[in-house]
């Protein structure tokens, strides 16, 4: 713990079997992390090559499996955020020959599933979106509908959406969907984001300029690293230890407020979930 407040990194992965897993955690919490919310992995690189929802379920297990394990690790704990990861619409309409709309019948029933687990109170929120990339008008269209059958079920679990999604300082197009169908546009989240954004609520790559502008704006945020623990790729985005450490860097520049905005008050806002009391809990 920093200062004795409470470290949320908001979106990283954990891979079970393959690479570091609880390692990751350990260092993150040597360095003041205290709570974690840990997205499953897509699907395909847990082995599953899924031809129902009901396919999913191992991966969803699997990454419940290794919260609570990595919750026994924190001075706080780990929540699950599941679903379907959006650019699984390419493997299968490219690389299994998925008509689109098979593809996103797939892929909600995927998403189903994944609601199942947050209506039983074993994760805390949904995760979908859209490809970052240029894809085909159709899947396209596929995608963003894959996207609305989260919302609903956000809607109707009151439970938060996290959404990978292109690049944008302005996706309030899509928050449009979800408060058309029930959701409040403060319970979508657009991972991986920038400091700037209009619609969802931010969660802000730990990088330090997305991190002072994000500070400047004064707006509702949250910190992440999208650590994807690849043995494959042991470099890529950021490193579990990187969140306590801007918020060191943070306290240190007088930015108090906002670690008290991005790590109390937008979780408590955005997943109902209250870091302070589950740090005294464990105490």
């Amino acid at each position: 713990m920093i200062d004795e407040t409470p470290v949320l990194d908001d979106h990283l992965h954990l891979d079970p079997d393959n690479h570091r897993g609880i390692a990751a955690v350990k260092d993150f919490a040597r360095v003041g992390g205290t709570h974690l919310l840990v997205v499953n992995k897509p699907s395909w690189h847990l082995g599953v090559e899924a031809e129902t929802g009901d396919d999913f379920r191992s991966v969803f297990e699997r990454t419940i499996e290794i919260v609570e394990e990595a919750s026994s690790e924190l001075e706080g704990r780990a929540w699950p955020v599941l679903g379907v990861h959006p650019g699984l619409i390419s493997r299968l309409v490219d690389d299994r020959n998925f008509a689109p709309e098979e593809a996103r019948d797939l892929m909600m029933a995927g998403i189903d599933v994944a609601a199942e687990y947050v209506e039983a109170g074993d994760a805390l929120a949904l995760k979908s979106g859209r490809p970052h990339y240029e894809v085909a008008d159709d899947v396209w269209k596929a995608s963003n509908e894959v996207m609305r059958r989260a919302f609903e079920h956000g809607a109707a679990l009151d439970c938060a959406v996290q959404l990978h999604t292109e690049a944008s300082e302005d996706l309030s197009a899509v928050t449009d969907w979800a408060e058309d169908v029930g959701l409040p546009a403060h319970r979508v989240v657009k991972h991986y984001a920038g400091g700037r954004l209009e619609g969802p609520t931010p969660s802000v790559m730990s990088e330090k300029d997305r991190l002072e502008t994000a500070v400047a704006r004064g707006d509702p945020f949250l910190m992440e690293t999208d650590y994807i623990d690849d043995p494959d790729r042991p470099g890529a985005v950021l490193g579990p230890k990187t969140v306590p450490r801007r918020v060191r860097w943070l306290l240190e520049s007088g930015h108090d407020e906002a670690v008290e905005t991005a790590h109390v008050d937008t979780p408590e806002q955005v997943y109902d979930i209250d870091t302070v009391a589950t740090l005294e809990q464990n105490q």
